[in-house]
């Protein structure tokens, strides 16, 4: 079950899609729901003062810093008037950072929380805000409920697919779905290109057998660049209302490369995904 949960409300990107997920399921799973915004700090600024020295300094970033805070107090006074209706336990915090910071610190965030959730990023409207799922998807240790910017109202969970592929991602994600799982109404497992074995669908169905929950197999094959579309069409035939995946991805230069499944669901998603890593 749900405990603890972490929604991250973006500073420069529309928040309702998140706020309306992240309130009703709390509401559905009775639990605390804490809000974080960044505003996001220009560093340029400092950057341009150039001959009033460390004073001068100073005072554009503290400056800076001060509108940064203003920009998420913005956005978490919106998701406070919907809590506050909702009637649910909350808390908020508004922070300023620079941008390089910030997803790091928001994925360091949500290590002490049950779940944590995001806004789709959008390719067409490049904002810091984007940054963010990344980092608590390689940073926080835990599940990343990502919600479409397309999205509306609550989550529908009534029919939850998982994506599987045999991996230790993909179990991880699994065990962390289960508080869904367990309250779902039909569940499908999602096998695209599988080679079966101990890990196959087939046990899969066999383990949430145990955990009193019953699910069918939907097999598919799919050119390699195509696995995150089939499994999203799928998802819309069938009725979906939320996908459980692995979120993939490696280093380069201490830097987190999205895998490409991955990768094409972020771009791609229409409906919500729990992702874990």
């Amino acid at each position: 079950m749900f405990r603890n949960i972490l929604v991250h409300i973006p500073s420069e990107r529309q928040v309702r899609p998140v706020i309306d997920v992240a309130v009703g399921l709390t509401m559905a799973h009775p639990c605390h729901l804490d809000a974080v915004a960044v505003g996001y700090e220009s560093i340029g600024a400092a950057a341009m003062v150039v001959d009033g020295g460390s004073a001068a300094v100073a005072s554009v970033m503290g400056f800076e810093e001060q509108r940064a805070l203003e920009r998420a107090n913005a956005a978490i006074s919106i998701f406070e008037v919907e809590a506050k209706l909702a009637n649910i336990a909350y808390g908020t915090r508004a922070l300023a950072m620079i941008p390089a910071d910030a997803a790091e610190a928001v994925g360091e965030l949500g290590r002490l929380y049950d779940l944590t959730i995001v806004l789709q990023p959008d390719a067409s409207n490049a904002t810091y805000d984007s940054l963010i799922p990344q980092g608590i998807l390689f940073g926080s240790g835990g599940p990343m409920l990502m919600v479409p910017y397309i999205h509306k109202g609550p989550l529908d969970a009534r029919h939850v697919g998982i994506a599987w592929d045999g991996s230790r991602l993909a179990a991880r994600a699994l065990r962390d779905a289960l508080p869904f799982l367990t309250r779902a109404k039909a569940v499908t497992v999602i096998a695209v290109n599988e080679s079966m074995g101990e890990t196959s669908s087939d046990k899969v169905v066999q383990h949430l057998a145990r955990h009193g929950i019953a699910a069918g197999v939907e097999r598919l094959t799919a050119d390699h660049g195509n696995v995150h579309g089939t499994i999203l069409s799928i998802a819309a035939d069938t009725g979906i209302g939320l996908l459980v995946m692995g979120g993939y991805g490696h280093s380069r230069l201490k830097e987190r490369i999205l895998g490409g499944v991955t990768r094409g669901m972020l771009e791609s998603i229409t409906v919500p995904v729990l992702m874990s890593h």
